[in-house]
């Protein structure tokens, strides 16, 4: 498995973000990202795992790095669950590390665009037991979310901003509006971002994101 990108910040890391990419990039697809927040947020680890590769149905088989396989598009995401669980068990490993490492879980976060999202709900609310610093959910959804989520306490303090284009035609917007809905449904301080793009990444978002990331942060 190839190894994390880790972007080590200017002083001593006090904290982490853990940033999972989409479908088809790699682990450098965030550095850029990465940097750009911590020009302010100057004690902050970022840790960038890249998916394994592998055949992807959608793509006719085609391989490429996945986080898990996606079998379908419509009428809803038919996908692999088990490899999903594998990639959300690959996080929590993540996670140890860094508090072994001596960073407080609640400075913990973790990030993720498309794909990659779904694998960071999944971790964050049906997985990990623990208190987390938050969740970053970028131009995504999540197919593994009931209806009705039955969180733990801790779970249920898991702060969460959620980021979504108008016109993504990728993963359409009601999809991440109903993973924002069934977290708001919960109990979870979640919010809801909206920005006029596609299946990107806008600076006007990147901006938000640090200003979230720094009022959890100080």
């Amino acid at each position: 498995m190839t190894q994390p990108l880790i972007i080590q910040p200017q002083k001593t890391a006090d904290a982490c973000v853990i940033w999972l990419h989409g479908l088809g990039a790699d682990r450098y697809d965030f550095m850029p990202v990465a940097e750009i927040l911590q020009q302010s947020l100057l004690t902050t680890r970022f840790v960038l795992p890249q998916a394994p590769t592998r055949a992807v149905t959608i793509n006719g088989g085609y391989a490429m790095p996945s986080w898990y396989d996606i079998k379908a598009m419509s009428p809803a995401r038919s996908i692999c669950e088990e490899e999903l669980e594998e990639s959300a068990d690959m996080v929590i490993q993540l996670i140890e590390a860094q508090r072994q490492s001596g960073i407080d879980a609640n400075r913990i976060f973790l990030a993720g665009f498309s794909q990659g999202g779904a694998v960071v709900f999944h971790t964050a609310y049906l997985k990990w037991q623990g208190p987390l610093g938050g969740v970053l959910a970028l131009s995504t959804y999540a197919p593994t979310f009931s209806d009705v989520l039955p969180l733990s306490a801790s779970q249920q303090r898991i702060p969460a901003l959620c980021l979504h284009g108008q016109y993504d035609d990728v993963v359409q917007n009601a999809m991440g509006r109903t993973a924002y809905e069934r977290l708001k449904a919960a109990g979870v301080a979640v919010t809801w971002q909206e920005y006029p793009m596609g299946h990107e990444v806008l600076p006007e978002e990147i901006r938000d994101i640090g200003a979230w990331l720094t009022k959890r942060l100080t």
